[in-house]
């Protein structure tokens, strides 16, 4: 399985005449309601205001609201690009500080019905988007679907976002313990938002992380924690993302310091260089996704 876990890995990997080289990361929580949607906007823009090139593909299906958000229509979105309507390239839009998203809308719901050719034009599609962004964050729906398995399991890194209420972790703890009793080695960390205090969302991962530890000998770092604010609330209320709303409130300094942290940890992690002649890629991938469903 860790052979299998690596190919994913590597999923938008294979082009290595680009400089640039794509990280892929999911964003998925236990259950509905936690903030996850707004924790990955508002972290990307982050990412984009420290000057690097980040693109969201909003994968939460029957749920997409990261264009609502922002307050940006989108006009176009996965379902055109699966009907052919439309390139990958025409169906990324802009949102502020020049983020780029891509929406989900029904699109996701056909990617379980793929016929082999179609599955071939989507990884032609997606892999043109290696090397053209730094990172591309898939924003999943809440709990352990099939789909948001394939994004779990694919990421070079999975982003786990829960709150301090108690079905909240549980629901986080569970959506890992899943993973792993299904033997795939993921790459997580901790986000731990509307925290009353620091002592709080210390204490919070502190028991997602020691049963982890126990029970499944996985050690997950925590990213950092995000206070509970109001203007969170008043943010989402406006349509505009709470750190362009509320720049100097305490959920937006959460951000930049999660942000910070974040790549901080990027300089020091060990660089893979990819394998061009590596078989299978996004093809392999997709391939991977249609057998798991059927």
């Amino acid at each position: 399985m860790s052979d299998q876990a690596q190919s994913l890995r590597n999923l938008l990997q294979g082009l290595p005449e680009r400089d640039k080289q794509t990280k892929v990361i999911t964003v998925t929580s236990g259950k509905g309601g936690v903030g996850k949607s707004n924790f990955t906007l508002n972290f990307a823009l982050a990412l984009q205001t420290k000057g690097y090139q980040v693109l969201i593909f909003d994968a939460d299906i029957g749920m997409a609201n990261i264009d609502v958000l922002m307050g940006v229509s989108s006009k176009y979105n996965l379902y055109h690009l699966l009907k052919r309507e439309k390139s990958i390239h025409e169906i990324i839009h802009t949102g502020p500080y020049g983020l780029q998203f891509i929406a989900g809308g029904s699109g996701f719901n056909d990617l379980l019905s793929l016929s082999q050719e179609e599955i071939d034009y989507f990884a032609s599609q997606v892999e043109l988007l290696n090397g053209t962004v730094d990172y591309i964050i898939f924003d999943t729906g809440a709990g352990l679907s099939k789909e948001t398995l394939k994004f779990i399991v694919a990421a070079q890194e999975t982003i786990v976002v829960t709150t301090p209420e108690p079905t909240s972790i549980t629901d986080a703890y569970a959506i890992i313990k899943m993973v792993h009793s299904m033997e795939y080695e993921v790459d997580y960390r901790l986000i731990i938002n509307r925290v009353t205090d620091w002592k709080e969302g210390q204490h919070t991962s502190d028991k997602i992380r020691l049963v982890a530890k126990k029970f499944m000998d996985l050690d997950i770092p925590t990213l950092g924690y995000v206070l509970d604010d109001p203007n969170v609330s008043k943010s989402v209320k406006r349509q505009i993302p709470f750190s362009i709303a509320y720049p100097g409130s305490s959920a937006s300094k959460n951000i930049q310091e999660i942000a910070d942290r974040f790549l901080l940890g990027e300089k020091g992690a060990r660089r893979v260089n990819p394998d061009s002649s590596q078989s299978g890629g996004m093809k392999g991938f997709l391939n991977k996704m249609k057998s798991w469903i059927t």
